[in-house]
């Protein structure tokens, strides 16, 4: 089989832009797998609360720190924050499918390119 540099000079720019896609797409999936386990964090310390008394102490981790804060201050907190993390999701799975289309783009042209059969 012949090497990539005895390809065209535009079928070698297709794969790179498909490799760069690839580990684009990558990333994503990482940053998108962080995000729901944060809302499932995020879920579980809400559900707690929901619980918890309110003359019960509520204390919220500040880096190596526990410090006490009033329950609704920290269930606010918790639910700003997930409403973040619901928007950030939101964007990265639209940057994933914009991904995705534009990957499928290209393999589908470096096919004809290449005379490979469709998948």
């Amino acid at each position: 089989m012949s090497g990539i540099g005895q390809l065209p000079p535009q079928v070698q720019e297709r794969l790179q832009r498909l490799q760069n896609l690839q580990n684009t797409l990558q990333q994503l999936m990482v940053q998108k797998q962080r995000i729901e386990m944060e809302q499932m964090e995020s879920d579980k310390a809400l559900e707690t609360l929901k619980t918890t008394d309110e003359g019960n102490k509520v204390y919220k981790s500040v880096g190596a720190v526990l410090v006490e804060r009033s329950k609704e201050d920290v269930v606010k907190e918790l639910e700003e924050r997930k409403d973040f993390l619901d928007m950030r999701l939101k964007v990265i799975v639209k940057q994933e499918e914009k991904t995705r289309e534009k990957m499928t783009g290209i393999q589908e042209t470096l096919q004809k390119e290449l005379g490979l059969p469709s998948q």
